[in-house]
């Protein structure tokens, strides 16, 4: 009763921020659903000794809370091409189409010309501010890819990934339009071979082919990116030593490619050759902040979905657990009354918390209620994916087996290849200047313009400026001594307007 006491207190006692939003801070859990989100919360107090259950994470503390509908255009269930491009674009579209309107189709190339939309990244950049994206997967991938390309595909990573009549009809890689499009700031993330010539070596594995580049046009992106930054002290790095040595205070870009595709999920990073989300979220605020006129930085946790897609829960809380830490260190190293941050996730997954597990007891270990079949079950399971095995007309009795471990794959009711992504709502949490725009239940385009909104940065530039001049006008009269019945027919005039 206290503690709720103290809660209902804070809460009364809450006072919205009016302020421009002179930063945003916009971290994308992939896949973390809500049933992701309450798992790792205990898992993170698990490994802090602590039962788990009434951890606070991070994400936690935000006050602003709503709900998004994922759905795309075509699709009930969507992809992360066509949220990405929801929720950075402010325009829903088709599965596994990145930065075009629904007018363009999956893997047409004729069809995306002149459908193409622009994000909050371009609209920030185009007012001044700095930019940066940081991902745990590959920097082409397509959340990040959704905040700077437009392709009919978003498996389009290099030239060598695209097909002859795209390349014909005049499209372009993904990879290539990182370069083209938008003058980015800061990129860190994975994706080295989506950047090089066929036949040119890793430095990291000089030996596996399958890291070596892949375009197949000769051109060296990573080399072209240097170039067009002469006269600005611009730095690409790809292991953590020389990532460390980059000092943020002299540094006007970044780009820091870890990785010939994605990053090692987080139970597996050689801290010695590649930074943690936390660091590499570090790094690109320290950077990007020297503006004075501020920054976007979006911030994928894109490994959280990657581990549930094929059924390793354990990996999945890990990488959750990792991108909270993120996300502190974001709101360390900002100020909340010019830093609107924002978590979310894009689309959720099809694994579900289950049975009667004790107080405490371990997230990933089994129900202490055996099933009808007279095997016991884990806490966590997958509607689909590739943990469902029957093997004479039972599934596996897994009484001796270490469920805890990283590389467990949970069992699943119908058996597919990769997990696939699933379709209730997702949560969005917000805190910081006209942080309480993120109530109730919306749709997922509605995020971007939103964030714009806070910023007065693109389609929402005209609308949040004239609200906050009459908004302050308001202010100032009322200061200045103006009747009440003078300044309730005044406010009502400005309202109505707005």
């Amino acid at each position: 009763m206290s503690q709720a006491q103290k809660t209902l207190q804070s809460v009364l006692d809450r006072k919205l921020n009016t302020n421009v939003a002179k930063n945003i801070l916009f971290f994308l859990g992939d896949g973390m659903g809500i049933a992701t989100y309450t798992a790792a919360r205990i898992l993170k107090g698990q490994l802090q000794n602590q039962s788990g259950e009434e951890t606070v994470m991070t994400m936690d503390t935000f006050p602003n809370v709503g709900l998004v509908k994922t759905y795309s255009v075509d699709f009930q269930i969507p992809d992360s091409a066509a949220t990405a491009t929801a929720y950075l674009c402010g325009v829903k579209t088709n599965l596994n189409t990145i930065g075009v309107s629904a007018a363009a189709r999956n893997g047409v190339c004729k069809s995306q010309k002149g459908n193409e939309v622009t994000s909050i990244l371009k609209w920030a950049k185009d007012a001044g501010k700095s930019v940066g994206i940081v991902t745990t997967t590959r920097v082409q991938h397509a959340t990040p890819a959704a905040s700077y390309a437009h392709s009919a595909s978003r498996t389009w990573y290099s030239d060598a990934d695209m097909p002859a009549a795209a390349k014909r009809d005049g499209c372009t890689d993904i990879a290539s339009q990182l370069l083209k499009n938008t003058d980015i700031d800061v990129i860190i993330g994975g994706g080295r071979k989506y950047m090089t010539p066929t036949g040119t070596k890793d430095p990291e594995y000089p030996r596996d082919l399958s890291s070596w580049g892949k375009r197949k046009d000769k051109r060296n992106l990573i080399e072209e990116w240097q170039s067009l930054k002469t006269g600005k002290v611009a730095h690409y790095v790809w292991n953590k030593k020389d990532f460390d040595a980059v000092d943020p205070e002299t540094t006007d870009y970044l780009m820091a490619l870890f990785e010939p595709s994605d990053l090692r999920f987080e139970a597996e990073r050689d801290p010695s050759m590649d930074p943690s989300i936390v660091e590499t979220t570090e790094k690109a605020i320290r950077i990007l902040q020297k503006n004075p006129n501020g920054f976007f930085l979006l911030v994928e946790g894109g490994r959280i979905d990657q581990a549930h897609h094929s059924g390793r829960a354990s990996m999945a809380l890990h990488e959750t657990v990792a991108f909270d830490y993120a996300i502190a260190k974001g709101l360390e190293l900002t100020k909340e009354h010019e830093t609107l941050t924002v978590v979310m996730a894009d689309h959720s997954h099809t694994v579900t918390l289950n049975g009667y597990p004790f107080r405490g007891q371990s997230i990933l270990g089994k129900s202490p209620v055996w099933a009808t079949d007279f095997l016991p079950y884990t806490t966590l399971m997958y509607g689909n994916g590739p943990g469902h095995k029957i093997i004479n007309g039972t599934r596996p009795d897994i009484r001796n087996v270490d469920t805890k471990n990283k590389n467990y794959v949970q069992q699943s009711a119908v058996p597919t290849e990769s997990a696939t992504h699933s379709g209730e709502d997702v949560v969005v949490l917000a805190r910081g200047p006209m942080a309480h725009l993120f109530q109730g239940v919306q749709e997922q385009n509605y995020i971007a313009h939103a964030m714009a909104y806070t910023a007065c940065v693109g389609h929402e530039k005209q609308i949040s400026t004239t609200y906050i001049l009459k908004y302050k006008a308001l202010y100032a009269l009322i200061s200045s001594g103006f009747t009440s019945k003078l300044a309730s027919i005044f406010t009502h005039l400005v309202l109505s307007e707005i």
